[in-house]
């Protein structure tokens, strides 16, 4: 079996780093440690180092299960990013909340050893470890705030349909190796062009039940109902970390294993399948949006705004078109900075038993906290796809791939979905500048939480003016 070290360095680096390094320094360390902090963090910058150095290294490694370079290593570079965003915002969140310890490190860092062999898979069976090794550590990082029964709770909703959800994920795989005889994507993608399948209505089965498991990961409707009471429930940095970095993950997954079921043809041969797809998009951005507009509490709202987004990004499979699959890198790029940096906000904000997590706390924060307000008012314009900032350009990106695929009328769908979304985030917006304030308000010292959002406006602001910077990555025009 040929092994390509030197593009596999950012896998080998992070699995050496966790497994056999980074276990073994926490074991002689006691509580929180300043030494596995800095080593984990360190790890996440030099994988994300080596991944943007590997990302003209094309090609596959371990018999083909594994791809390198391209879009998995702009994936491992977004990964990383959100890693270490994460971990500045964590410290002194995790504090506060008296529950800073070594252990949520390891398990941030399992969980983007585990995305990146998402993103990096080219096997149903190394998809499925990276998917597993991904959710097992968010499991137990929704429920890191043992004292909370909300957390505890959040994290038990998410581990048993998480659980459920993956059953149909590896039947969806078993099926496909039956009708197929592989569990490599390129054979399987060779099988449906040829339509050599051994049983092809096993293979749609199996097509159908993987879309399945992967739209519980990406909170798609109707697989979404999760999303809300995890989201809210969950400590507001690992919410910011799932709903951005996970969600990437998986749409990483769904552009690879959708690419081998539904490869790119002229005349429109995978147009039930995209149909299928197509409905969901839609109704997941309605769905999201319009249930968005009725919620209270910060979280939840955008926790709904992230399923509508899940919606978004899933015109660019439905596509079908390179078009498409670019403009999801872009998007799920642009999506992460925006709303890491908001949860980041709402967990400066917030308060312990769940303080100050209410639209109405909100109410003249521009008067209390200026900066802080004009940052999230920037996020929220952002989010909404309003111009010059990156949000308009991904979802501008999206609508072309789509009606270029022929979807036009789901364009439609995903432009009047935007502007009912307009009505939340704006909202937020007037709510901090024209209303008068509630009360004092308490905001927690920035720390090391000021650099994610120093780094998140700057990206939404710099991608907004020069998209060119990415999509010269991606392979937008």
């Amino acid at each position: 079996m040929h092994i390509d070290l030197f593009g596999s360095m950012p896998l080998v680096v992070i699995w050496l780093a966790l497994g056999a390094v980074g276990i073994v320094i926490q074991a002689f360390t006691k509580g929180e440690s300043r030494l596995v902090y800095g080593y984990y963090l360190g790890t996440l910058v030099l994988t994300a180092v080596l991944a943007a150095l590997t990302y003209s290294h094309a090609g596959s490694t371990f018999g083909g299960m594994i791809t390198l370079g391209g879009s998995a290593a702009v994936f491992d570079v977004l990964f990383c990013a959100a890693g270490v965003m994460t971990m500045l915002a964590a410290r002194d969140y995790l504090e506060r909340h008296d529950a800073n310890l070594d252990e949520f490190y390891t398990m941030l860092v399992s969980a983007v050893a585990g995305m990146m062999l998402m993103a990096h898979a080219r096997n149903l069976v190394v998809l499925f470890v990276g998917v597993e090794l991904m959710s097992i550590s968010f499991y137990v990082m929704a429920g890191f705030l043992r004292t909370s029964i909300r957390s505890v709770e959040a994290a038990l909703k998410y581990f048993l349909l998480g659980a459920f959800a993956s059953g149909f994920l590896a039947y969806g795989m078993a099926l496909l190796y039956g009708a197929t005889g592989s569990l490599d994507y390129a054979q399987i993608m060779t099988t449906v062009q040829q339509g050599s399948a051994l049983y092809p209505t096993i293979l749609a089965v199996g097509g159908v039940l993987l879309a399945v498991g992967l739209s519980f990961k990406i909170a798609a409707f109707p697989f979404h109902q999760w999303a809300p009471d995890v989201y809210e429930g969950a400590p507001t940095v690992v919410t910011a970390f799932m709903s951005t970095a996970g969600k990437a993950a998986a749409f990483s997954a769904f552009l690879a294993i959708f690419a081998a079921l539904m490869p790119f043809t002229e005349g429109g041969d995978h147009r039930p399948m995209q149909m299928a797809l197509a409905v969901i998009s839609a109704v997941t951005m309605l769905i999201g949006n319009i249930t968005a507009v009725a919620q209270s509490n910060v979280k939840r709202m955008l926790a709904y705004s992230s399923v509508a987004h899940a919606g978004y990004l899933l015109m660019g499979i439905v596509a079908n078109n390179q078009a498409g699959h670019s403009a999801i890198i872009f998007y799920a790029t642009v999506y992460t900075f925006m709303q890491l940096g908001s949860f980041v906000i709402v967990g400066l904000l917030e308060r312990k038993n769940d303080g100050f997590l209410q639209l109405e706390d909100y109410a003249g924060l521009s008067k209390r906290h200026p900066i802080l307000a004009g940052v999230l008012a920037l996020f929220m314009f952002s989010l909404a796809g309003i111009p010059p900032f990156a949000g308009f350009w991904g979802k501008y990106f999206l609508f072309y791939a789509a009606i270029d695929g022929g979807f036009t009328w789901l364009t439609i769908v995903a432009v009047a979905s935007s502007v009912i979304s307009v009505w939340f985030y704006l909202g937020l917006v007037a709510k901090m500048y024209f209303a008068e304030p509630s009360g004092e308000g308490h905001v927690a010292p920035s720390g090391l939480a000021g650099v994610t959002l120093a780094v998140c406006t700057a990206a939404v602001v710099l991608l907004g003016i020069f998209p060119g910077i990415l999509n010269r990555l991606v392979g937008i025009w």
